[in-house]
């Protein structure tokens, strides 16, 4: 081996022998950048928190009031336990989730799961982008004047294409896929936590008195799709298992469990703040209203708030919609590609483009709802048999792995962790069952016609 080809590429002279411990100890002496230490969970929050949390936490915030607070906190400590999990699992092992399961049950649950993914997040996908397309059009109407958003109306259909156009752009411009991503997410995160900040600022100033607005809430019943959906779009299972290869992209290592760990917790309570401030605004000033979407609530927040209250929800709209946008459809297509045996990190082709797929997917079925007036609905009970199937499998997977002695050694689950995991499973479960007798199975009779 020759001087220059040593690793790292350092010249063993003298000088550089010499000089070399007093690097060494001043490195030793700098604490890590705190930017170091946080990431993948913050990505997941971000996915997480989308035009389907904000409508679901502002239906429940509206019906129910401050009463389901304690649901929000139950689903975002399984969902930390899930992203634990996970992010054990990517840097203990250093493989891809598809390898090992493929090496134990073979290719076919590798491939199962992708696909579930992939379909599930294409799902989503067609939501945020509504998402984006809502928010875009709410923003206009106060930062532009009458004349000129009515010249500019034709151009608002394609609002949908420019951002679609925008995320594939980002996926093929950037080598370094990862770092691009978190810096991104961390402005979506801020953006979203000062808009929704504000706008509970502005709730509370005006809320009704707390025993007149007790009066004027339903009592939240023992079980209710509403309740579900607040722990489902809280409790994503297939963001908490991307997260094996977010740690991974992060370049994170055995050495880095505990910085992995807290990071989870970071990012939870990121998602916990989040809901909450959207669903106490809702409680404050939005009682007993009925919400439809995500553009009704910005709708009944303007009487109450004046020129700032709308334009500051919808800024939080977008930044939630185009956050979760960009990660949501990598969670799909890096999954579908890594059960493949196609590749899983962001310098393989095969992610990068089959996340392109997914965006497009979406992309394409929004346009059609857009402009031909589709009813999603067929897509929605599509998307809801596969969520039923795919959520508990991923669950019971996640849970195999971190307890694998050959993959996690030391690292594998303790008592506790397994409780709560199990407990999660189970919750899961029982989601995947009411969604399937309740909303699935009724939607699939309706859609053939059978009486």
């Amino acid at each position: 081996m020759t001087e220059d080809s040593k690793p790292n590429g350092h010249k063993a002279s003298a000088n550089t022998a010499g000089s070399q411990p007093q690097v060494t100890e001043l490195s030793a002496r700098r604490s890590p950048h705190w930017l170091t230490l946080i990431g993948p969970g913050l990505v997941t929050a971000c996915v997480v928190i989308g035009p389907g949390s904000i409508t679901t936490s502002s239906k429940v915030g509206a019906t129910h009031g401050f009463q389901l607070t304690p649901v929000v906190l139950v689903a975002v400590i399984f969902m930390m336990v899930f992203m634990q999990m996970g992010a054990r699992v990517g840097v203990v092992s250093g493989r891809s989730p598809a390898d090992m399961i493929t090496e134990s049950f073979g290719r076919w649950l590798a491939v199962l799961i992708g696909l579930a993914t992939f379909f599930i997040s294409a799902s989503f996908q067609f939501g945020n982008n509504l998402g984006v397309d809502a928010a875009v059009r709410e923003i206009s109407r106060d930062v532009l004047s009458p004349d000129f958003r009515l010249a500019a109306e034709p151009w608002f259909d394609f609002t949908v294409v420019l951002f679609n156009a925008l995320a594939i752009t980002f996926l093929l411009v950037f080598k370094n896929l990862y770092r691009a991503i978190e810096r991104l997410m961390m402005f979506f995160v801020g953006l979203m936590l000062a808009s929704f900040a504000l706008n509970l600022g502005f709730a509370l100033a005006n809320m009704t008195p707390v025993p007149e607005l007790a009066a004027n809430y339903e009592r939240p019943p023992l079980l209710d799709f509403s309740l579900l959906g607040l722990v489902g779009t809280t409790f994503v299972i297939t963001a908490a298992y991307y997260q094996c290869y977010l740690v991974q992209q992060k370049g994170w290592t055995q050495k880095d469990v505990a910085t992995g760990m807290r990071d989870a917790r970071v990012g939870s309570v990121i998602m916990a703040l989040i809901t909450l401030m959207i669903m106490c605004t809702a409680a404050a000033v939005l009682r007993g209203s009925a919400i439809g979407n995500y553009t009704e609530v910005s709708s009944q927040l303007e009487p109450l708030f004046g020129a700032w209250g709308r334009p500051l929800f919808c800024i939080g709209l977008f930044a939630a919609a185009y956050s979760s946008f960009l990660v949501n459809s990598m969670i799909g297509g890096f999954i579908m590609a890594d059960g493949l045996g196609w590749g899983s990190q962001p310098d393989d082709k095969a992610p990068r483009l089959m996340t392109i797929a997914v965006l497009l997917i979406g992309m394409g079925v929004a346009i059609i709802v857009i402009k031909l007036d589709f009813d999603p609905v067929p897509a929605v009970v599509a998307a809801q048999a596969v969520t039923v199937l795919a959520a508990p499998l991923m669950a019971g997977v996640m849970i195999w792995l971190s307890n694998r002695k050959e993959v996690m050694g030391s690292f594998r689950n303790g008592v506790v962790m397994n409780i709560f995991a199990g407990l999660g499973f189970v919750l899961l479960l029982a989601i995947a069952v009411f969604i399937a007798t309740q909303k699935v199975w009724p939607g699939l009779i309706e859609l053939v016609g059978w009486s």
